[in-house]
């Protein structure tokens, strides 16, 4: 036990602790705003990238409309004697403690899914429990990946290509947030290559690899992938940058994955719309974006929940798959209606102007950032100590 008082060590967009009370209510209440509905199916499902952002809203949803069960991926940091757990450790004991109550069978890893060790101990863990997967969901966002082949560390960057990108930017160094400018030079094709190493589809394919290897596809395996493509206000730095072209990877894969995989198997991408998430924050650009985004759409802002559903729903059967001339599952049409992309335009054009329209989108943005972290979360009460020491859940019998 180890109760502490704690209060955030915020700069900028960096938050270095988290609380666990804020970050545990944030579980709750999502999974409170997903209508409960079943279909008795309860598949199998591996989902690597369980504890933040759109692999945390699949896990909710799946449980909460779908029965799944299986295995949840992530690597998260414990408690220690200067700082406390990460916001994801402390979000999946919570999200354990919700799957028991439901009386679904559900566990979690905590391992660099990146490394043959960490596949190894998971895939165990599934042949062990639950035999052949119906659903592998990818979910993973991270700086950097260690090619499991050859020892090679490969460190992402979030850079231009072609040419070097200037732009208007959120800046929160002060008390309110203003309009700064971002300049960043263009990745060299090692930074470009490295990238794809880190966040394409190279270990998407070692894990299905992993999976048929173990004899664990059942008939009619689904896997997909999340990726993201946003608007043309944002593509020079996403999109058309570095980290576009390790989406267009992972597409690739989708693609070759789909082909290859036997008896009925299916690859998709899946497209979502924008959100806040850990990953998203630390691209410049972004944030304005998000923020005059959610200032034309208001509540029409759907959560990354109400993504997952439509997802979880696609994939099911429950809804028809639908997929754009890519062969990618879309989830993003209210992101980019023409009509709400010219309103974002709008704002874009004068961005300290917008910025004065905006203000409360901004504000929106960074309650948002601060409740990743469990920060800022009604109903907490932040003046008491709270204890920081939660145990990383493990699997009951």
């Amino acid at each position: 036990m180890s109760l502490r008082h704690i209060d955030p060590k915020q700069r900028g967009f960096l938050i270095v602790n988290s609380h666990p009370d804020g970050a545990a209510e944030t579980v709750h209440r999502m999974w409170e705003q997903i209508p409960a509905r079943g279909d008795g199916s309860s598949p199998v499902v591996l989902l690597l990238g369980h504890s933040s952002g759109y692999g945390l809203a699949t896990l909710l949803t799946g449980l909460r409309q779908h029965g799944i069960r299986g295995v949840g991926v992530a690597f998260e940091g414990a408690e220690t004697e200067r700082r406390t757990a990460t916001a994801g450790w402390y979000r999946t004991a919570a999200a354990a403690a919700l799957a028991r109550g439901a009386g679904r069978d559900f566990v979690f890893v905590n391992t660099d899914a990146f490394s043959t060790a960490g596949k190894e101990q998971a895939l165990a863990l599934v042949e062990e429990r639950y035999g052949k997967v119906d659903y592998l969901i990818y979910s993973l966002a991270a700086p950097r990946r260690t090619d499991p082949a050859t020892g090679t560390v490969y460190h992402s960057v979030i850079k231009p290509l072609g040419g070097p990108y200037q732009a208007p930017a959120l800046d929160f160094s002060g008390d309110t947030p203003k309009v700064g400018q971002v300049s960043l030079e263009a990745a060299s094709d090692e930074e470009r290559h490295a990238t794809e190493q880190v966040m394409g589809g190279a270990d998407w394919r070692l894990w299905v690899e992993a999976l048929a290897g173990r004899g664990l596809l059942a008939d009619r395996f689904t896997t997909v992938a999340l990726t993201y493509i946003g608007s043309e206000l944002t593509a020079p730095i996403y999109r058309q940058g570095t980290i576009g072209a390790a989406k267009e990877d992972l597409e690739r894969t989708a693609g070759h994955l789909d082909a290859e995989l036997a008896d009925g198997g299916r690859a998709f991408t899946a497209v979502a719309g924008a959100a806040v998430t850990q990953a998203s924050s630390a691209i410049p650009s972004i944030a304005l974006y998000t923020a005059f985004l959610r200032t034309v759409l208001g509540d029409g802002f759907r959560t990354t929940a109400e993504q997952a559903s439509e997802l979880w729903d696609q994939l099911t059967g429950a809804t028809p798959v639908v997929l754009d001339e890519q062969g990618r599952i879309r989830l993003d049409g209210w992101e980019l209606d023409d009509k709400v992309q010219d309103q974002v335009r709008e704002l874009w054009a004068d961005p300290e102007a917008g910025l004065e329209h905006a203000q409360n989108g901004a504000d929106w943005f960074m309650g948002q950032i601060r409740e990743l972290y469990g920060w800022g979360v009604d109903g907490v009460d932040y003046r008491r100590p709270a204890e920081t020491t939660v145990g990383w859940p493990t699997p009951h019998a």
